[in-house]
């Protein structure tokens, strides 16, 4: 095991009270990326029967620097839109200027940004081209019209007003209250993986989610800066991780998390495991990892699954 000094000294900062654990999160202070980003699960969740065309009422766990995820889903013609962060990043300035130029990637059909502009951004897709199979003249023509557009910004600066399309709470675990079997789907982009009660977690969503519903979530499993490769954190001890990661990335293996989806009556739609990112790990693997390295090769996995009630599940 080799612990990078700088891991330990910034996850150790994170037990001195007083310490502030906002800093950017990257990647959602980009339209573009948004745009990609929403484009992918929708196009996927499609193509792997989770949802016929475009949810109405979705949550993002975790949105970051903005809600532009989200406000591209409503501009698809999501109706309502949760963003649960965990601390409140999102700035009003920031949305407002990403919400512009989503208007204008939609309404000029844009190809969706690609390995040329994001490299490192999963999930993959066969075409980059603009799905208009999925969102198509008629469609955009009603989600796009200019009503709809000033309801939606008069909802990003007044999300807490009673007509507003989104509700942001953070943190979301003690300060919002969601209806149960109330939303189409959940998603989440490189966020799970931040999560240390992963069991909790998905029974919240199984909660949350109606019946026949889905979640797609996009994980990142590599070290996050933890260790000087992408997957040397896994030789940590259980001791050395909690140092490392109070405030970072989590060590649940894919297999673990599929099986906490299965126990939570959402089994597993489809599973995209990502291409090698890097040579297999050097030194003894902590506890479980052997997990992750059997079911994820490489950095990054999405998983997505279909929610089901308990009778339904037991006839599965």
């Amino acid at each position: 095991m080799r612990l990078k000094a700088k891991a330990f000294l910034t996850g150790l900062a994170t037990y001195v009270p007083g310490y502030d654990h906002r800093r950017p999160t990257g990647g959602t202070d980009s339209a573009r990326y948004c745009y990609s980003v929403w484009l992918r699960h929708l196009i996927l969740g499609r193509a792997a029967g989770t949802h016929a065309g475009v949810p109405a009422v979705v949550a993002e766990l975790g949105p970051g620097d903005s809600i532009g995820i989200g406000l591209a889903a409503l501009m698809c013609g999501v109706e309502r839109y949760y963003a649960l962060d965990l601390l409140p990043y999102s700035d009003l300035r920031q949305n407002l200027a990403i919400f512009e130029e989503l208007v204008s990637l939609f309404r000029n059909r844009e190809p969706l940004p690609s390995d040329a502009e994001f490299p490192l951004l999963f999930p993959k897709l066969e075409t980059y081209e603009f799905p208009h199979a999925l969102l198509g003249s008629s469609w955009l023509g009603a989600t796009l019209a200019p009503r709809r557009i000033e309801e939606i910004r008069a909802s990003i600066e007044a999300p807490h007003g009673k007509e507003s399309r989104i509700v942001y709470r953070a943190p979301w675990s003690n300060a919002l209250q969601i209806c149960d079997h109330s939303l189409d789907l959940i998603y989440s982009q490189a966020v799970l993986e931040h999560i240390d009660d992963l069991a909790g977690a998905y029974r919240a969503m199984h909660r949350w989610l109606k019946p026949g519903s889905a979640m797609s979530h996009q994980i990142d499993f590599r070290c996050h800066g933890k260790a000087d490769t992408w997957n040397g954190h896994w030789t940590y001890s259980d001791f050395a991780w909690r140092l490392v990661t109070a405030f970072g990335a989590h060590q649940a293996s894919p297999g673990e998390r599929i099986y906490a989806c299965e126990r939570n009556a959402m089994p597993l739609a489809f599973s995209l495991d990502p291409q090698p990112s890097g040579a297999p790990v050097q030194g003894p693997l902590r506890r479980g990892s052997h997990h992750q390295w059997d079911v994820c090769r490489g950095g990054s996995a999405v998983i997505a699954g279909r929610c089901y009630n308990d009778s339904q599940a037991r006839q599965r």
